[in-house]
């Protein structure tokens, strides 16, 4: 059984935009500013990736996009609302997994904290969290304690836990930034299964231009600081991917190359 209901089928959600950032300026200083002018949309159903060079402001950007930051300048719409705090409907995965799951708590228990405050009944919420541990294969590790599980396992819980929640839009901060080379190309493609089978929206901020290429259908490329959008790629290679298969073929290595070239460019620019 999948996690949350039906949606429409994704001929139907192309087009729809379910995110809008207009003239995103952040400033934590006068002398610090991480993002000049950044605008972009993403459309309900997308996979969308977001890199550049440390220190552009990528994780400023997400946090904000979640609203645990408020921008010095311009607006961030969420559904066509101005985002203000944390909006329904949107949940996010950070990359310090440990972190974000609770070690006194079960598995279980874990994955069901952010559902007891909404009202939900408690049969469902219970079929929520077995079907979430489905989608993300630990069915029998419930009852397991977070410490008992793997590097990998815990951030597969982490994922469960959104998967849960049902959210319209998913936010990912590095989600893989902490596992050994197998474990996360493992997650990279237990993520691309679940958006395919789910239809969730995905905006994922990451170092790693092959991990963007792979998972992505657009690549949105920020410069280094104060930060705009360089370049908006889009990835049309076909679905479900290879790990082995698609890094092969020569419209990847072309983009991963491509958006390698853009992110280094204002560096050797300079010199």
């Amino acid at each position: 059984m999948a996690p949350w209901r039906a949606r429409p089928p994704r001929s139907v959600l192309t087009g729809m935009a379910i995110l809008t950032v207009e003239g995103f300026y952040h400033a934590y200083s006068a002398d610090q500013v991480v993002a000049a002018d950044i605008n972009l949309e993403v459309k309900a159903g997308e996979f969308i990736a977001i890199v550049g060079p440390s220190g552009c402001g990528k994780t400023t950007l997400l946090k904000a996009l979640a609203g645990l930051l408020n921008p010095t300048r311009g607006a961030i719409k969420f559904q066509d609302k101005i985002v203000r705090g944390v909006p329904d409907g949107l949940t996010m995965v950070f990359q310090e997994y440990g972190r974000s799951l609770l070690p006194w708590m079960t598995v279980n228990r874990n994955i069901e904290l952010p559902l007891r405050y909404q009202p939900i009944p408690p049969d469902e919420r219970r079929r929520r969290v077995a079907d979430s541990l489905q989608a993300v294969s630990l069915s029998e590790f419930g009852e397991r304690y977070p410490w008992q599980l793997s590097g990998g396992m815990q951030q597969r819980v982490a994922i469960a836990r959104a998967l849960a929640y049902q959210p319209k839009l998913l936010l990912m901060d590095e989600p893989f930034a902490s596992v050994d080379a197998q474990t996360r190309a493992d997650l990279e493609d237990l993520v691309a299964a679940v958006r395919d089978q789910f239809d969730i929206t995905i905006v994922l901020v990451t170092h790693d231009i092959d991990e963007s290429v792979y998972l992505s259908d657009r690549v949105i490329v920020l410069s280094r600081p104060p930060s705009t959008v360089l370049a908006k790629v889009d990835i049309d290679l076909a679905r479900p991917r290879d790990q082995i298969k698609t890094k092969a073929m020569p419209q990847f290595v072309e983009k991963r190359s491509m958006i390698a070239k853009m992110i280094r460019r204002p560096f050797t620019d300079d010199q």
